[in-house]
């Protein structure tokens, strides 16, 4: 079976792509001088019809052609992941971007670096097939999981971007994360971003009818995930409306594998809109009072006006068996189980403040475990083997 595919004529970078997978990679690599983006045909032919899970676009191929190939893949094989051997300039990386690539590398890798990059475009393709025939509210591919609590002050944006960067392992470059607290917002802080275009671009009416203007506004990150950051100014915000964040998260569903969308705290406008378009909702509290007693009165409050998803996942961040409170307090305050916790930590609070998520930095912290378990909740593999396991009580240390 032709796993991978390689297009170029350069036969050094052939050798190396070769000894990569001898490191340990799994599957046959076909490769081809040159491919016609309007012949695929005869491609799929010499392929024997076989479905590759990883398309590499060789050195000296026509940058043209490059392109062309990638949008035309894209389209007809969505699963399919997409390197581009280049150089990453940022108008080169946009259109890269635009054409459907995944991932870039560098023509002066070496085998093991290329290795490295094979490993995850495989297990990109993995979670994009396991999922390919699912189904998610209005018609899109993607899972929308919206990160809130009804109030600030209990780590929401660290959660959210520690998710995101965690589903970017899984799935490199088919995850977003949107900053939807459009006053004060911090994932661009928290991921330690300056991003030339904000949500304020992403709702314009140009990108709300064109799903390729829509992503050259979004943020690449360098741990293979976009961002969609808050405004720069908090008066921006009020030129955002309701229907135009629900327009924005249908179209990012239909364009990427997850969405995460961080929220402001309570339960303002555009924050309920967002959770109409949710797939999964993440509760985030504190083990404080005033923490509990918020998240049982906006459970409430939306209980009643019939907006709780079914897929809920309830964080209790910061935990800590020394706060005069138990889980089974908690639980009993919120009327529902805790799924996950997640121990006060200074490497988290370091990690914060220095905008690299704490599943980025690569430390070992026992935060870490919890937050790895909350992102494994994310996966349809996990699910599908896991049902019983959706709701289990955890312990605090």
């Amino acid at each position: 079976m032709s796993r991978f595919v390689l297009i170029t004529p350069n036969t050094d970078f052939d050798a190396r792509v070769r000894r990569a997978l001898a490191g340990g990679l799994a599957g046959g690599l076909q490769t081809f001088a040159f491919v016609d983006p309007a012949d695929l045909g005869t491609l799929f032919t010499n392929l024997n019809h076989e479905r590759p899970e990883v398309l590499i676009l060789g050195p000296d191929l026509p940058v043209g052609d490059a392109l062309r190939l990638a949008t035309v893949f894209d389209v007809q094989l969505p699963e399919l992941s997409i390197i581009l051997v280049g150089e990453p300039d940022p108008d080169f990386v946009l259109l890269a971007m635009r054409a459907g690539i995944r991932d870039l590398l560098s023509p002066n890798a070496d085998a093991a670096q290329i290795r490295v990059l094979l490993e995850r475009a495989c297990q990109s393709f993995a979670s994009k097939y396991r999922t390919a025939g699912g189904q998610q509210p209005d018609g899109s591919s993607g899972q929308v999981i919206g990160v809130f609590s009804p109030k600030g002050g209990v780590g929401k944006t660290t959660i959210a971007t520690n998710i995101a960067i965690g589903l970017g392992q899984i799935a490199p470059m088919s995850v977003v994360i949107v900053d939807l607290d459009l006053q004060f917002g911090d994932v661009a802080s928290g991921l330690y971003l300056r991003p030339e275009h904000t949500v304020t671009d992403a709702v314009s009416s140009s990108a709300s009818h064109d799903s390729l203007v829509l992503k050259a506004f979004l943020t690449v990150h360098s741990a293979n995930i976009y961002a969609l950051c808050a405004p720069r100014s908090p008066v921006e915000a009020d030129f955002v409306t309701a229907e135009q964040i629900t327009r924005l998260l249908q179209q990012l569903a239909e364009q990427f594998q997850y969405v995460i969308v961080d929220t402001a705290p309570g339960l303002p406008e555009i924050g309920l809109a967002a959770m109409e378009q949710c797939t999964d909702i993440v509760w985030v509290t504190a083990m404080d009072v005033p923490s509990i007693r918020g998240l049982r009165s906006g459970l409430d409050i939306l209980g009643r006006l019939d907006l709780l998803p079914e897929t809920r996942h309830v964080v209790l961040n910061m935990a800590d068996s020394k706060s005069g409170l138990s889980v089974q307090d908690v639980e009993a305050t919120i009327g529902a189980p805790v799924d996950v916790s997640i121990p006060r930590s200074k490497a988290v609070a370091f990690s914060t403040n220095r905008g690299i998520p704490v599943l980025q930095d690569g430390r070992k912290d026992p935060a870490v475990k919890g937050l790895r378990q909350l992102v494994e909740r994310f996966d349809p593999a996990w699910r599908a083997r896991a049902k019983k396991k959706l709701h289990r009580r955890v312990v605090v240390q």
